[in-house]
Parts: C-alpha cells; sequence; structure tokens
C-alpha cells in the first residue's frame, strides 16, 4: 500500500529556509532504493511540477529555475527523501509533495504547505 508522508513545510520569510522529508511506508526498502524519487509542488491555480528527482544512488537532478537554491538527498535505510531549501522565495510558495519519477505511484501525499511571505 502506497504510503507517501511529507511533513516539515511551514511559513518563512524569503531569504529563509526549510527542511522538506518524505517518508514512503509502502514500499520494502529494496524497492524504495531502486526508485528514483521526485520532489514536486503545486502552487495555487497552476499545475504540480517536477522540482528536482534523485535516484536511489544518490545522483540528483535539478528544475532550472531552482538555481541552486535546493538539495535532494535520501536515506535509504529510512524509506526517507529530503528537500533543503534555502534562499526562498515568495514565488516558491507551493505545496510540495514527493513521489516516484517518472512513473509517480497513482496516490500522492497531502503534501506539505511551504509559504515564504515577502
Amino acid at each position: 500500500q502506497v504510503q507517501l508522508v511529507e511533513s516539515g513545510g511551514g511559513l518563512v520569510q524569503a531569504g529563509g529556509s526549510l527542511r522538506l522529508s518524505c517518508v514512503d511506508s509502502g514500499a520494502s526498502g529494496e524497492i524504495f532504493r531502486l526508485n528514483t524519487m521526485g520532489w514536486y509542488r503545486q502552487a495555487p491555480g497552476k499545475q504540480r511540477e517536477l522540482v528536482a528527482r534523485i535516484n536511489g544512488g544518490g545522483d540528483t537532478i535539478y528544475e532550472d529555475f531552482l538555481k541552486g537554491r535546493f538539495t535532494a538527498s535520501r536515506v535509504n535505510a529510512e524509506n526517507t527523501v529530503y528537500l533543503q531549501m534555502n534562499s526562498l522565495k515568495p514565488e516558491d510558495t507551493a505545496v510540495y509533495y514527493c513521489n516516484k519519477w517518472p512513473a509517480p505511484y497513482p496516490y500522492w501525499g497531502q503534501g506539505t504547505q511551504v509559504t515564504v511571505s515577502s
């Protein structure tokens, strides 16, 4: 059973930092380690978009608009992925989700709200 649980969001001023966590409690350790995991976000009135992805070995790819502000990591032994977000901007305000990439599970977690004030 797919269970993705995101946490760590909150309200922060522009220029601040947050660290998001996501636990995939539905996958076995072996399966999780094989999965590339993505961090996605959905801003109000916009479609969900991919922000970053990280493969089982820890290699990461980021969308160009991040310009090096975010860092994804993972601890396979804990079925957990992280997103360290620095130099946050108001346009980063969104609900952040994790899921597999490129083929997400059909069920998404509740996400974690990130709000950046100017």
